[in-house]
């Protein structure tokens, strides 16, 4: 008999949430599709009211009563209605895919940590939502049966700072792969409606929180020679850091290099990565580093950093970089743009490092997470 599984997706937003959302989406058709588990989508009011998910199209869908843009409203939804909608259900699993998870359910639980950006950069999360994470990551761990990762160095993470038994940990690696049956914008269209001329165009992906160095990314395009520097093109949702960018790149003076975008239509992404020379990603942590591979399934070059999920993620398919030196930043992303050698062979490089990763893997290993949670613990 299959498995019964819940997932908590109380925390999806979307077009406000990033790489946990194209988590949930890549993930839910994957898990769907096997025959070894049922899967029921728990999402809240805005994400059922949104459609154009997979939650409720290939699998079914419960909805969670609350407005997950309050982060009270999240941690009752996730507390209270999540265990009750999943006993209604019957669920054998509860997997809730954003690191928090209810503190009490007669279902197995399994929780993917995708990193601890709470403990180790804890300006990535503002207000109470950083308080919250503190509280509630740590007894999300102790509590599941499994945790999944997305990295072996987030699984060292969780060791080391939460003295979690590596034991429990599964990790689990994301992947990339072009949206199928996304057309990608005309470069025509884009370069008229973001003002990009003919200038070539530098691509950073991210939201806009202070861990993931756009200021020094800022600093380090500042550094490129005027005469023929391109355009900085900043996508990603807004946040209270992006007022501190945009002052940091008019104090610059290339405020008129730099566009700062929102969420984007999928359509203006893949034509962004179409016509951009390269892709920076020059974040201090992560755990593990999406637009790193989603560039490099698109045969995009990328500049990135040298440590942690990124390197594992990167492999010796990116320009890798210590991400706190500006000047070797600054270099680097000249270098990729003044030698197409390089340039090519990054693009090469990076179409098979991004072959090894796929989201059926990453569904596969899943269901192995929930088969180990559902075992009887060791007497």
């Amino acid at each position: 008999m299959p498995l019964r599984v819940a997932l908590n997706l109380v925390y999806l937003v979307p077009g406000e949430i990033g790489g946990m959302e194209t988590y949930a989406r890549e993930l839910i058709p994957r898990l769907a599709a096997r025959e070894d588990i049922e899967i029921t989508c728990l999402v809240n009011r805005e994400a059922a009211q949104a459609g154009g998910g997979p939650w409720g199209e290939v699998a079914p869908m419960e909805v969670v009563p609350v407005d997950a843009r309050s982060r009270v409203q999240w941690v009752r939804g996730e507390q209270q209605h999540v265990p009750r909608i999943a006993a209604r259900i019957g669920a054998d699993v509860i997997h809730s895919l954003a690191s928090t998870a209810p503190l009490w359910s007669r279902a197995a639980r399994v929780t993917t940590v995708h990193d601890l950006h709470y403990k180790l950069v804890p300006d990535a999360h503002f207000g109470v939502r950083g308080v919250g994470m503190r509280v509630l990551v740590p007894a999300a761990v102790r509590r599941s049966r499994r945790v999944i990762v997305d990295a072996v160095s987030t699984r060292e993470d969780l060791v080391r700072h939460l003295h979690t038994d590596a034991e429990k940990i599964d990790v689990v690696p994301l992947a990339a792969e072009p949206p199928v049956g996304v057309r990608p914008a005309s470069e025509a269209d884009l370069r008229v409606r973001l003002g990009l001329g003919d200038r070539r165009v530098v691509l950073s992906a991210s939201a806009k929180r202070p861990h993931k160095n756009l200021a020094r990314l800022l600093d380090a395009f500042a550094a490129l020679p005027a005469d023929g520097r391109p355009v900085l093109v900043l996508p990603g949702y807004p946040t209270p850091h992006e007022d501190e960018l945009r002052a940091r790149a008019a104090a610059l003076g290339i405020a008129g290099d730099v566009r700062f975008l929102g969420w984007l239509p999928a359509a203006d992404l893949e034509g962004l990565y179409a016509i951009s020379a390269l892709v920076a990603f020059p974040s201090l942590y992560e755990g593990f580093g999406l637009p790193v591979l989603e560039a490099m399934s698109r045969g995009v070059p990328v500049v990135t950093s040298a440590s942690g999920a990124l390197a594992e993620v990167a492999g010796d398919a990116a320009l890798s970089v210590d991400p706190h030196d500006t000047a070797a930043l600054s270099a680097a992303i000249e270098r990729v743009l003044g030698d197409e050698v390089l340039a090519a062979r990054l693009r090469a490089a990076g179409h098979v490092r991004a072959a090894a990763f796929s989201w059926e893997r990453t569904a596969a290993l899943t269901a192995r997470s929930y088969e180990r949670a559902s075992e009887p613990p060791p007497a």
